[in-house]
């Protein structure tokens, strides 16, 4: 800086003829001066680059700030360097824009946003807290959900039987689902569930034929020596499960809960609840009865048995009327049956249930909705289910061949006096749980046990030639028309 001040004096002072080498220095100068300038631009720049590097040190970004502002070619090489090293470290600001907000454009934006959406899918399970969802919540979407899948174990469930009894079929009903699991079975975990049963079989022997009633208690011993070590009882079921052959296991187990079944059904010969005095004007099935229906096409074509065999001109449906969840409605209908009601009338299939075409005049009565919740000990009254609350009936609607009377014209808080309908559930059309969409809101009173091939061969303008009741006529009791 003094030479620049010097040579302004000097030119100032004297003219260029009298130093004609004075043109030449001042602009040697002047280029100096100019180099000087930028010199300094670049060095402020790279301080405020620096600067804003947060806590990161000038040696962890490789920077010599003494060489820089020595040397501008050095300064130049360095700053370049800096700025890769920046941008390892933080994008270019181009790239979050002035307000720091990303342009989707920028390829070092749309990395940022890669690597945080990549980050966020792999660890928020890990950094969040996890809740456990409410009760309700749980059972509707747990996989395991063990809502009866079939008319007969629905109906097995139902009966009010002796505790001991209750405990060997959970074991037993156990072993079912474990079959479902592929590849390796838990042949261990059955075996353990079977010698549970077997055990509470042996000693709880006095307890579970004392609740046999006297006239039926040979038929029960009969029973009890059968699932002992009978053919399919429990310890022929031991002897399949250790020869791990899932085919037998399968076999005897069935066997095994049809025997448990049978006596259970021994220990229920009656209602396990008093029925509201208002309700006693209705007829009431006081336990099972099976109704027969004979069904004819209406085009005079024929039914196609699944199982092979020639086709047939009439089918048969048996249907099991279950009076211990649902006695006022069963009554109703096996009234109803008995009556000769049915003889004759036309059916109507749409695409989830196959119904009895129109009201009967002058035919049945109007009981309430009748839904007995899984867990109580007797039904509620003109009151639906709350499937979102976590609320299961005793006997569902989501199996197929389900049977359920219709709402009454007048109030859902009734069935309908005689229209019922066979329902054909479809899982593809359930909703939470494999649950459909109308559990709990119908009276089911009981369930297709033979004949579900021939439900859907069924189609508008078929007939029901006969309906009879085969097994219950004793259970059903009428009211006193006085």
């Amino acid at each position: 800086m003094m030479m620049i001040s010097t040579c302004c004096y000097i030119s100032s002072s004297s003219t260029t003829s009298s130093f004609p080498h004075f043109r030449t220095l001042f602009s040697i100068k002047r280029k100096e001066e100019e180099e000087e300038r930028k010199k300094k631009r670049r060095t402020g720049a790279l301080l405020h680059s620096t600067s804003i590097l947060k806590n990161n040190s000038a040696d962890t970004l490789g920077i010599s700030t003494t060489a820089t502002i020595s040397s501008p070619a050095a300064a130049a090489k360095k700053q370049q360097q800096q700025q890769q090293q920046e941008d390892s470290y933080y994008p270019p600001r181009g790239a979050l824009g002035e307000e720091g907000g990303l342009k989707p454009n920028s390829l070092v934006g749309r990395g940022i946003v890669a690597a945080l959406l990549i980050f966020a899918q792999t660890f928020s399970s890990l950094l969040l807290p996890s809740f456990p969802p409410p009760p309700a919540l749980a059972v509707l979407y747990s996989p395991d959900t063990k809502v009866p899948r079939t008319g007969e174990l629905a109906l097995r469930r139902a009966i009010p039987a002796n505790p001991n009894m209750k405990a060997i079929q959970e074991s037993l009903e156990d072993i079912s689902y474990l079959l479902r699991i592929p590849q390796r079975k838990p042949f261990a975990t059955m075996e353990a569930d079977v010698t549970k049963a077997l055990k509470i079989a042996t000693q709880g022997k006095e307890s579970i034929l004392g609740t046999i009633p006297d006239d039926l208690k040979d038929k029960g011993s009969l029973l009890y020596t059968s699932l002992i070590d009978g053919k399919g009882g429990l310890r022929s079921l031991i002897e399949f499960i250790k020869e791990k052959d899932p085919d037998k296991v399968s076999v005897g187990l069935a066997s095994t809960l049809d025997t448990v079944a049978d006596l259970e059904l021994l220990q229920a010969p009656g209602l396990s609840f008093l029925l509201p005095g208002q309700y006693l004007k209705y007829p009431r099935l006081t336990g099972r009865g099976t109704v027969e229906f004979v069904i004819e096409k209406g085009d005079g074509s024929t039914f196609f048995p699944t199982g092979g065999g020639e086709p047939i001109s009439l089918a048969t449906i048996q249907v099991v009327l279950d009076g211990y969840s649902a006695p006022l409605t069963a009554g109703n209908i096996a009234k109803l049956v008995v009556d000769g009601a049915y003889d004759g009338v036309k059916l109507k299939c749409t695409d989830q249930a196959v119904f009895a075409d129109s009201e009967l005049n002058n035919s049945g009565y109007s009981v309430p909705l009748e839904v007995m919740p899984s867990g109580q000990f007797e039904p509620l009254y003109k009151t639906k289910l709350s499937i979102q609350d976590g609320e299961l009936p005793v006997l569902p609607l989501s199996v197929y061949g389900a049977v359920a009377m219709a709402h009454s014209e007048n109030s859902e808080e009734y069935s309908s006096p005689s229209q019922f309908f066979f329902y054909l559930y479809d899982k593809r059309n359930a909703g939470l749980g494999g649950l459909s969409f109308d559990e709990g809101q119908f009276s089911v009173f009981g369930y297709t046990t033979v004949g579900r091939d021939i439900l859907p061969q069924i189609k508008s303008g078929d007939v029901i030639r006969s309906a009879k009741l085969v097994q219950g006529q004793e259970r059903l009791v009428l009211p006193d028309e006085s």
